[in-house]
Formats: C-alpha cells, structure tokens, sequence
C-alpha cells in the first residue's frame, strides 16, 4: 500500500468497486472511515463494550454471553477480563483456551486472530489500523487502511505489549513486557524491546 493514491483516485475506484466500504476494509485496502455503516458499527461496538464495563464479572453467564455476541468468534473455555475496547468486534476471533487480562484494546479494522491456548498480559494493545504516512491531504480527508494480526498457538505477552498492524507471531512465542511488536515473529522464540527483537530460542 502506497501513498501515491489521490482522494480522486480512490473514489473513482471506490464508485467502480461493487464492494461495500466495509468489505474494502477488511480487505486491507483503502476505505473511508466516515462511511455510515462503518460508523454505525463503531458506535455499537463502543456501546457494548460500555454495557460489558458495567457488567458485574461475577455474573459468569451474562459476562460470557456478551463476549461472544460482541466479537466474531469465541473458542472454548476462553475468558476476556474485563477493560475490552474494540473497535468493531466482528474481525475478532480467538480460539480454544484463551485468556485475556484486563484493559485490552483490540482495534480490528483487519481481522485479529488468537491461536489456543494464548496468554495476553494486562494492557495489551492490538492495532490493525494504518493511514497515509506522506500523503496528509489523504490522510487528512478520512482515508485510511489497515493489515491483520495474528498469533499462533501458545503465545505469552507480557504486560503491554503493543503489536503492530500487519504482524504475525509463529507458535510458542513468548513477548516481554512492555514490548513493541512491528514485525513478524517465528515459531519457538523469546523477543523484547521497542522494536522488539529475538532473544533467544524456547
């Protein structure tokens, strides 16, 4: 994805495109974020996840079911602490045996995919999100894109860990806290800083 692209440019590709704005970004191409449907969704996603924080966790059930109806898909035995901010919720999948601690954000303009038996340490940040970087006019007139994240099976963040859009983490990994995760990682590896970098072998 480049800059090159002028505001002209893509709304004549976008009145072309039979596909929704939606659809566009999911895709990871260039969308408007003041689309109505793309706003509506973010305003319902923030609304539930309002309603999630006024739930009492204790109340196993309703906490569980309002999880599962707001992101894309849920595995068992799977719990999310509460805090959760998303964007959307529906680009969100998580497998078997997942456990998300508190105050997580997950901003799923591309789908965000957790693998089983993934441990998520205490404000973790997700962010799938991307806008022009030399092109201000574009940037400034609401066009952005995005890239998705996924995980592997088994991975372990630390506390604050922030992982970029466009990365994937291979099985087995473990991040350190406080990490910033700009590219991909492989399978079976100890990685930590900003940017994070492998360590060592697991």
């Amino acid at each position: 994805m480049t800059d090159s692209h002028t505001e002209d440019d893509l709304r004549t590709v976008a009145d072309a495109d039979p596909r929704t704005m939606w659809e566009r970004m999911v895709a990871g191409e260039y969308y408007l974020s003041t689309d109505p449907a793309i706003s509506a969704a973010s305003l319902a996603a923030r609304s539930a996840c309002f309603r999630l924080s006024q739930t009492d966790p204790a109340d196993t059930e309703a906490w569980d079911a309002q999880v599962r109806d707001l992101l894309g898909s849920v595995g068992t035995a799977t719990e999310v602490w509460q805090g959760l901010r998303v964007d959307y919720g529906t680009n969100i999948h998580l497998g078997d045996d997942v456990f998300i601690n508190v105050d997580a954000t997950i901003l799923d303009v591309c789908p965000v995919t957790l693998g089983d038996h993934c441990r998520i340490g205490p404000g973790a940040k997700f962010l799938t999100p991307l806008h022009p970087l030399e092109n201000h006019e574009l940037r400034a007139s609401g066009w952005e894109y995005g890239a998705p994240i996924t995980l592997g099976r088994n991975v372990w963040f630390g506390g604050g860990v922030t992982v970029c859009a466009g990365v994937t983490v291979g099985d087995n990994v473990v991040v350190g806290a406080g990490s910033v995760v700009t590219r991909d990682l492989p399978s079976d590896v100890l990685a930590v800083g900003t940017p994070a970098q492998v360590v060592r072998e697991l």
